[in-house]
């Protein structure tokens, strides 16, 4: 996972309570950008919670509030005494807070924090500002409360993994805090912190919602977009390198079928090919039409670009929604708590399946162009392979058969959870979404794909050092140049991983495409 690291000091805070885009979560959770509450969002926060102080103010007087003083799920119908009010909200917490499998990363924990606190700060949760200015608090000084990835179905929220950000409050469970791991009540103590006890609503308000699976869902988005303009990248290089045509991404025949992704990989095609004269050089050659893998690149990715846009519109909404329950509302004649389901995670679990499948097929689409390089009787002018004596060499025949793996894998993981639903709570919650299945499929395909794009890309590489004298489009010399830079050309066989991992951080770190656009100017 990327670590943080903190924006100079003149980087404007982002203020929770206000609109956010998926940039500005990325922003607060990647790159440490300041979080702060706007004094809107807690006069808002502040508002609300008078309303659910008025019902614990009335003691066993006050009728049933589903939260306050009931009981959760299944036990809903049991009345809780007001004396308990504050220790059914720890009980709670503690109950839920069965999380297991491996920890989240810092980012992922970080984002579901900034969401957490927006939720409250957008004013209809009723929790004092006192959590709110806590959850600032812990992104500020950095503390990263431990929490584990599986558990939860995503429907009543997020609950075990959102339990675990919330005993962090409590100074209960784990957080790490300067790189190590240690008790909750030892990190807040160590960045000057006090732990919380949680006032009536406040447990339930911190646990329900759908922030585990829309922090991790945002953060793959915001790779899966960036993914799209590697595999452009990728496909330029590889085209170069099998001497193919870019007649297809005529901006005419993108006209008459105006998909818009379609037609923005077409133009960054366009641009990345422009001036090639390896392409110059087989201008009058016979061959009529290349591979669909070269040939259709700007309808497969640009059909990912538009499924993984429509996404990130749904992730956009989610962000900026209110998800816990009940959800107060202040009127002129009072505050009314209405119970619904703004918890249920079915638009984002959707959504994060859609978009797993639809940044697969980037992988898909490379793993064959890998095939067209390395297969002799796919490629012309190349060497078996490409290695620089076949048969003494074997070159990149295994980093197709990796690729290839990562493909079948992600066939797998594209499976729809959102597609299963097992009851829970006695049958109260009969339909969930597991939206947090979801989410960490995307995440596992979105790292698969960034792979199988590194394999492509030191594979093509190759193949253009092959077709010299030939000089390739400035665009495919500066990627050429940029994976030349971690990755020498291979001269005789060595174990390829390790140039693997390079060119894979080379994308994730977003140098590949700024290399580029150095030589081209800005790409889709």
């Amino acid at each position: 996972m990327t670590r943080t690291a903190p924006h100079p000091p003149a980087v404007s805070p982002l203020f929770l309570g206000r609109p956010l885009s998926l940039a500005d979560l990325e922003d607060a959770a990647r790159r440490g950008r300041p979080v702060a509450i706007c004094a809107e969002a807690r006069a808002r926060a502040a508002a609300s919670r008078r309303a659910i102080d008025a019902i614990a103010a009335a003691g066993d007087a006050a009728p049933a509030v589903y939260g306050i003083n009931t009981g959760f799920g299944a036990l809903a119908e049991t009345r809780i005494a007001d004396h308990d009010i504050r220790a059914l909200q720890r009980n709670l917490v503690r109950s839920h807070a069965c999380g297991v499998g491996p920890d989240l990363g810092e980012a992922e924990v970080r984002a579901m924090i900034v969401l957490r606190a927006q939720v409250i700060a957008l004013g209809h949760s009723g929790v004092r500002t006192e959590v709110l200015d806590l959850l600032a608090a812990l992104l500020e000084r950095g503390v990263c409360p431990r929490i584990p990835a599986q558990g939860s179905v995503g429907a009543s929220g997020d609950l075990a993994p959102l339990a675990h950000l919330a005993l962090a409050l409590l100074g209960e469970g784990e957080a790490r805090f300067e790189g190590q791991l240690m008790p909750s009540a030892a990190a807040l103590a160590k960045a000057g912190l006090a732990p919380l006890e949680l006032a009536a609503k406040e447990g339930l308000a911190l646990i329900n919602g759908t922030q585990y699976m829309t922090a991790l869902g945002a953060l793959a988005l915001r790779d899966a977009a960036a993914l799209c303009t590697a595999a452009d990248i990728a496909g330029a290089v590889s085209l170069e390198a099998l001497m193919g045509s870019k007649r297809p991404f005529d901006e005419r025949l993108m006209r008459v079928r105006p998909h818009p992704g379609q037609a923005g990989t077409a133009g960054n095609l366009r641009a990345l090919l422009d001036g090639s004269e390896i392409m110059q050089s087989h201008a009058d050659c016979p061959r009529v039409q290349d591979a669909y893998s070269l040939r259709c690149m700007p309808q497969v990715h640009g059909a990912t670009r538009d499924a993984v846009a429509w996404a990130a519109e749904v992730l956009t909404r989610e962000v900026n929604s209110v998800t816990d329950n009940p959800t107060v509302f202040l009127g002129e004649g009072g505050a009314e708590l209405i119970s619904g389901g703004n918890f249920h995670g079915q638009p984002v679990a959707l959504a994060l399946d859609l978009a797993a499948i639809a940044a697969a097929e980037l992988a898909n689409i490379s793993e064959r162009r890998v095939e067209q390089l390395v297969n002799p009787a796919l490629s012309t002018g190349l060497t078996p392979f490409l290695a620089p004596n076949s048969g003494l060499h074997s070159g990149f025949m295994i980093a197709q058969v990796a690729s290839a793996s990562l493909v079948s894998e992600n066939k797998v993981l594209c499976h729809p959870a959102s597609v299963d639903s097992i009851p829970s709570s006695a049958g109260r919650e009969d339909h969930v979404s597991m939206g947090s299945i979801s989410a960490r499929k995307l995440s596992q395909v979105i790292e698969n794909v960034r792979n199988a794009l590194a394999i492509e890309l030191i594979t093509a590489a190759q193949g253009v050092d092959q077709r010299r004298p030939l000089r390739p489009s400035a665009g495919v010399a500066a990627a050429h140049a940029a994976i030349r830079r971690v990755v020498p050309g291979l001269v005789e066989d060595r174990p390829l991983y390790r140039d693997i991992a390079a060119v894979a951080e080379l994308i994730q770190s977003g140098a590949l495409v700024a290399e580029v656009e150095q030589a081209v100017g800005p790409l889709n």
